[in-house]
């Protein structure tokens, strides 16, 4: 026997013979390489753009997503509801209530009107928040410049956004292409991670923002503006509106990046399909002859447009054409064979059902939902929309923290500087500033597939105080219980003044001693 001993490989362990494996066969071939944010979405994240407006212009279903979460998250606009911190304020509710309805008057002025708030003067503000919305998801970020203009006579306020979207973001170089991602600003050696500028430690710095689109046909000159993130004050130069799916990641990523490749195919499938129906219902004669003659028989004419032209898409002589009544005419010793398909496929509703069902769990809206499709039963279907509405609601809280209550702090400490709002101590304590400024964005309502059930619902959560009226209110019917209450108040008084006006006169003044 040898005295050396052949040394024995270690055996596999842990994750070495699960999802790490190399030796079984199903993950042989499975190499995956991850590197870090910038390499892995920087470098692709202009041809994830591009794909992903492109199937939200040609899917029905990439569209119905944007659609449907614009729609959901914003809807007519997130309207600013004033909630300021009376106990560290030191306010009564009457004094609360007073400045509340002034602030709200005043952002109103500005927020209503497209020329008021608008850098483009295209929008008002709850535009700006759909459009932002739309472009956030298709692109995968978009940003808010902050800019001023000269205050007017019907506009007090300087404050004007303009919303740049994400192509325009890029780190400046010399050449016409998207394709460099990272640089170094040459001034302070700060690193440039496409388009956002970076200090030593990571923090966001500046923006640098390009004069043009990239791909834009005619492509003027292209210049870069280096915009700081934040000015002198602490106030947002630039405002980035985008979720993260990694650290260190600073730029966003389309909605439907993971979900192209499915959302494509599809689309291929059911154009496909839709031609094959399409052709079966054509009547198309051929009609072949020994002699090489250009002349039609006797009332064989192909179809002709308004000016009696034969109306072709092709002049291609060796190019043949299918539709309603087209006879086309072949050459001696040309013949057509057609292929027989199984057409329509069956189970096609059934296959594209599930494909849809697989990209709507992949965007976390449930195929109910994003095919407007209610055909089961009330509790699959509220289910449905309560999944839906945990997304909505995540969404939404990320639009208020990147730009609903950032652009709000921003108009409120110029109302306060210019004494158009009254808050004492503004300027003087971030903690008084930050209870000044406190607000809430109530946003569409749940959709009541039961009005009944609901309401009861809501009653009972009421009565044991796991909600209360306001909670409700804002919640399931999208309004303000205070101010429901003050109308439901005066109706029920003006409703009283009429019964009593309607009683005869005798009923009346006993109704009156009474």
């Amino acid at each position: 026997m040898s005295f050396f001993r052949r040394r024995r490989a270690p055996k596999a362990s842990g994750y070495s013979d699960a999802g790490a494996s190399f030796v079984k066969r199903a993950l042989k071939g499975f190499l995956a390489r991850s590197s870090n944010p910038s390499e892995d979405i920087d470098f692709n994240n202009a041809t994830m753009r591009q794909r992903g407006r492109m199937l939200y212009m040609a899917s029905p279903i990439a569209s119905a997503a944007v659609n449907t979460y614009r729609t959901k998250i914003v809807g007519p606009g997130l309207h600013m509801k004033c909630a300021i911190n009376r106990k560290i304020l030191g306010l009564s509710e009457e004094a609360v209530k007073e400045w509340q309805d002034k602030t709200e008057a005043e952002w109103k002025l500005w927020a209503e009107r497209k020329q008021n708030c608008d850098a483009l003067a295209m929008n008002n503000f709850y535009g700006i928040q759909q459009l932002a919305v739309m472009s956030w998801l298709m692109s995968g970020d978009t940003f808010a410049l902050i800019k001023r203009e000269k205050a007017t006579p019907l506009n007090p306020y300087t404050l004007r956004l303009h919303l740049i979207e994400a192509d325009r973001i890029c780190t400046p170089h010399s050449m016409k292409s998207q394709l460099i991602t990272e640089g170094i600003n040459p001034n302070n050696k700060n690193p440039i991670h496409d388009g956002v500028e970076v200090n030593q430690q990571g923090k966001v710095v500046a923006y640098h923002i390009c004069s043009v689109y990239p791909q834009q046909v005619f492509l003027d000159t292209a210049k870069w503006y280096r915009i700081e993130a934040v000015n002198s004050l602490g106030l947002a130069n630039v405002l980035q509106i985008m979720d993260a799916e990694r650290p260190d990641q600073y730029r966003g990523v389309t909605i439907l990046a993971s979900d192209i490749e499915t959302v494509l195919q599809l689309r291929r499938y059911t154009e496909s399909e839709l031609m094959a129906a399409l052709v079966q219902s054509f009547l198309t004669a051929w009609v072949t002859t020994e002699s090489d003659t250009t002349e039609y028989p006797l009332n064989e004419v192909n179809p002709t447009d308004e000016n009696g032209a034969e109306d072709t898409v092709s002049e291609d002589e060796n190019e043949y054409e299918m539709g309603p009544g087209v006879i086309n005419h072949l050459k001696p010793g040309e013949n057509v064979v057609l292929g027989n398909p199984n057409i329509p496929t069956a189970g096609f509703e059934t296959f594209t059902k599930t494909i849809i069902k697989m990209i709507g769990s992949s965007l976390e809206l449930p195929y109910d939902v994003l095919l407007k499709e209610f055909n089961s039963s009330y509790s699959a279907a509220k289910g449905a929309l309560e999944e839906a509405r945990e997304a909505v609601l995540m969404r939404r809280t990320w639009l208020v923290d990147d730009l609903c209550q950032p652009v709000y702090e921003i108009w409120l400490a110029e109302a306060v500087a210019t004494g158009r709002i009254k808050a004492p101590g503004f300027f003087t304590d971030p903690l008084i500033r930050s209870a000044w400024s406190a607000a809430r964005w109530d946003g569409p309502a749940q959709i009541h597939l039961d009005p009944v059930k609901e309401a009861n619902a809501n009653e009972i959560q009421v009565r044991n105080g796991w909600k209360t009226n306001a909670q409700v209110t804002r919640e399931s019917y999208g309004g303000d219980w205070d101010e429901n209450a003050e109308i439901v108040l005066r109706e029920a008084q003006k409703f009283a003044a009429k019964i009593v006006e309607m009683l005869p006169n005798n009923q009346n003044t006993k109704k009156g001693e009474e």
